[in-house]
């Protein structure tokens, strides 16, 4: 049986021995997603193979097995390649076939060449998937994926071959995405640009796998830098073009995907792309690519790898400290979900304690923040999306500082998180809803192209008076639907298609905030810290990191539990309303009904309680009556402001 390192570390040989004993059987594919499947089981094995989400890729062996946390950004246009091929060698007419599948390129031996005429030749067809890194990711999820990885934490250079470039961090990587001049200098040969004759750079007896034309490249050092379509500012790591082979109607845009592959960053695919463009025999017939598609669709193999993907799969979540999927009952699984459940009182105890703190005091703000943190779209019913709650916390104070900290505690609790700032100028000129570029033929990012169960948290204390243009006022509009309807609408020009999502929003205001929320918590300090920095980041540093991996478990694990309700109870509940609407009709509506069960719904699972009890339904209640008494206080202070 091969070692770890074999199927890790030279996968291709793997699959060339299922493929060597099974041809011309067709069945030699499945058999090497079942094999691969068996040994990534094996003793928990997820945890092997190099992350291109933590290792930069230069640092890695090129056609090792390698996974990569990510979301489907785009999705490109299928692509043909050969799937089986044959060589010939011309002295002495001896035929072989290989395999064309997790490559890039088609290899043969010396002396053979491609008979492209084969009778045996197999095309055959797969989807190729921009993925970018999940947007907002939180530094403590790539911090701890690295260090619960056996592999991560001994990788080192790769001695099989030698870089073409330095190394250098994804920092330094980004620094030469902006200023490709400084990628030029440390690239040795002839540039594209200089009209010196590449083919000498090309390895001989390689061809490229895809069949259909058309796949060129522009390099970085005769072009704009490339874009890698990152939704949200600053992010770092690599996008990577995921090639998938079977199942790949079953993923969508936007897509969590953890996906194990062969990596290919084989310099011959920009050089051979290089060449094609820059040909002076190339039929314009023959391609009806754009410069710029070409270039966006087949940029360098350095700059964006491939992966050829063995193995992938949707993930519910992306917080290292559960397991992968709580819906498989799995005893490992289950004693896990079971062994939380028992200390779940104290942990809620504590976390409230947390965020009643980081709320200067306020208790009952740190309850619903909570409830917030919880909640998670479970169904939808025609267009309403039932179990959001967008929680609006007004009172807050105006300089800012408050919200920017606070964000950073809730960074520390949450898998992946943004923080918008809302003022004029970044309503007027910032990029919210992604829309199609037909010339390049891609989807362009916005920053609202979010992956599900995101938290946004939206900072209106520093919005001023002014005037929104046009794209303004559709970024305005385009919050206000992401909260009310839980939906994006991405702009294809003539056209505008609805994208579902999950994404929790608070909006943290002075007064009522001008966007739409689903509750109101108007914020009553009971403290005012001196000192607003030294307060927040004192109570992180007072927290142990067992109890705050405590916290992220508790919040992840809550809004993957299902949630039911009894017939007992629901005629219970609707009696109570009624009585309520005998009480004060006018005051209780058919929209507090549904808060009152949403909030009902959160403080159950928030307890561990996968059932709607008595005692649930009217904490609820009570909760609700505290909130709306604390509004009427606060409006019959500053009259109509609420």
């Amino acid at each position: 049986m091969p070692c770890v390192g074999d199927w890790l570390n030279s996968p291709l040989s793997i699959v060339q021995g299922i493929f060597a004993q099974n041809v011309p059987n067709s069945d030699w594919e499945k058999k090497v997603t079942e094999y691969f499947k068996e040994k990534l089981k094996e003793n928990n094995a997820t945890n092997w193979g190099v992350s291109l989400n933590d290792v930069p890729v230069h640092y890695l062996k090129p056609n090792s097995l390698v996974k990569f946390r990510c979301m489907v950004q785009d999705m490109f246009d299928p692509e043909f390649y050969m799937g089986v091929y044959e060589t010939v060698d011309p002295n002495t007419n001896a035929r072989v076939l290989h395999f064309g599948k997790y490559r890039d390129v088609a290899e043969c031996g010396p002396q053979q060449e491609i008979d492209l005429n084969s009778s045996q030749t197999v095309t055959s067809e797969r989807q190729t998937f921009y993925c970018v890194p999940v947007p907002g990711e939180s530094a403590w999820v790539k911090e701890i994926s690295f260090l619960t990885d056996p592999v991560q934490a001994r990788v080192s250079p790769s001695t099989s071959y030698t870089p073409s470039r330095h190394k250098r961090s994804y920092e330094e990587d980004e620094d030469m995405d902006l200023h490709p001049s400084k990628q030029k200098e440390q690239h040795t040969g002839k540039s594209c640009c200089s009209g010196g004759d590449i083919h000498g750079c090309v390895e001989p007896k390689r061809l490229e796998t895809e069949a259909s034309a058309g796949h060129h490249v522009i390099s970085p050092n005769c072009s704009p830098p490339l874009d890698l379509n990152f939704p949200l500012p600053g992010e770092k790591g690599p996008a990577c073009l995921v090639k998938v082979y079977e199942n790949w109607e079953s993923f969508k845009v936007n897509d969590v995907l953890e996906v194990f592959g062969v990596l290919s960053v084989d310099p011959v695919l920009s050089i051979v792309n290089s060449e094609e463009r820059d040909s002076s025999t190339l039929d314009p017939m023959e391609c009806m690519d754009t410069a710029e598609e070409q270039r966006v669709h087949s940029p360098p193999a350095s700059l964006v790898p491939r992966i050829h993907v063995i193995l992938a799969q949707k993930l519910q979540h992306i917080n290292p400290l559960l397991p992968a999927c709580l819906k498989e009952e799995e005893s490992k699984t289950c004693e896990f979900v079971s062994n939380f459940m028992s200390e779940l009182s104290p942990v809620r105890a504590e976390l409230l304690g947390f965020l009643t703190h980081a709320l200067l005091g306020d208790s009952l703000a740190a309850e619903y923040l909570i409830l917030h943190l919880i909640s998670t779209v479970y169904a939808r019913r025609d267009v309403l999306p039932l179990g959001k709650f967008a929680v609006n916390l007004s009172g807050c104070p105006r300089n800012g500082a408050f919200t920017e900290h606070l964000y950073r505690l809730i960074q520390q609790l949450v898998p992946a998180s943004y923080h918008l700032r809302m003022s004029i100028e970044s309503m007027n000129h910032s990029r919210f809803i992604p829309h199609k570029d037909y010339t390049a033929n891609r989807l362009v990012s916005g920053l609202l192209q979010l992956a599900s169960n995101t938290s946004l948290v939206i900072d209106e204390t520093q919005l001023e008076q002014g005037q929104l243009d046009t794209a303004g006022v559709h970024n305005v509009t385009a919050l206000g639907n992401l909260i009310t309807w839980q939906k994006v609408d991405y702009d294809f020009n003539y056209h505008r298609m609805e994208f579902p999502c999950n994404i929790n929003v608070l909006i943290t205001s002075e007064g009522r905030s001008l966007l739409p929320s689903d509750c109101q918590v108007h914020l009553q300090p009971q403290i005012i810290p001196p000192n607003m920095e030294e307060y927040m980041s004192s109570l992180l540093t007072a927290v142990l990191p067992s109890v705050l991996n405590k916290f992220r478990i508790y919040l992840s694990l809550l809004r993957l539990l299902d949630y039911s309700i009894s017939d007992e109870v629901t005629k219970a509940v609707e009696e109570d309303f009624v009585e309520m609407r005998k009480n004060n009709p006018e005051s209780v509506t058919a929209d507090d009904l549904h808060k009152m069960l949403l909030v009902a719904r959160f403080l159950s699972l928030s307890a561990g309680q996968t059932t709607l009890s008595r005692e649930r339904w009217l904490r609820a209640k009570q909760l609700e009556a505290l909130r709306k008494a604390r509004l009427q206080q606060q409006q019959s202070v500053n009259g109509n402001e609420l």
